[in-house]
């Protein structure tokens, strides 16, 4: 299994792409989607990074429901 740490510039722009869109579904900063990412959750390096290769292939729309989903299971409030 992965090791969960972004390796380039791709998986890094990709876990932006992920924040700045959750932000602006949810109507708040993309600071507090990240510390929610990474602070509160492991979301960001736990399932982001190592999901990458499936993920960066989905719309927008697929990617940022499924990531809601996820903090939801995860019990993550930003």
């Amino acid at each position: 299994m992965p090791d969960g740490k972004i390796k380039n510039s791709r998986e890094l722009e990709f876990a932006v792409f992920c924040i700045e869109n959750v932000a602006a579904k949810l109507g708040v900063n993309a600071e507090r989607v990240y510390r929610g990412f990474t602070e509160k959750s492991d979301i960001l390096n736990g399932y982001i990074v190592p999901e990458y290769e499936v993920l960066h292939t989905q719309s927008r729309e697929y990617i940022v429901d499924d990531l809601l989903t996820v903090m939801k299971e995860r019990s993550v409030k930003v």
